[in-house]
């Protein structure tokens, strides 16, 4: 059985799964993803931070949707280790 984690937000702000609302989502759910991948965006204040993989894995779901507003340390990802 493996384990399954979760990638926190960092700081509070409003979550987007993609670079801009034109451009397709950075991963989808059962894509595999590397460590440092990007797998969204936080924007505070007009400035962008990007959410990153902490290791290979797998993006299991999303825990919050698109252009939502999240509180710091708030699940935003299940993911399973490679």
């Amino acid at each position: 059985m493996s384990v399954q984690k979760s990638i926190l937000a960092p700081i509070p702000g409003v979550f987007y799964r993609r670079p801009s609302p034109d451009e397709e989502v950075y991963v989808e759910e059962g894509q595999e993803v590397k460590a440092g991948d990007i797998i969204g965006l936080i924007e505070v204040m007009k400035n962008f931070y990007e959410v990153k993989a902490d290791e290979d894995c797998t993006i299991v779901s999303f825990k919050v949707e698109n252009e939502e507003v999240i509180n710091a340390s708030q699940e935003i990802v299940t993911v399973k280790p490679s």
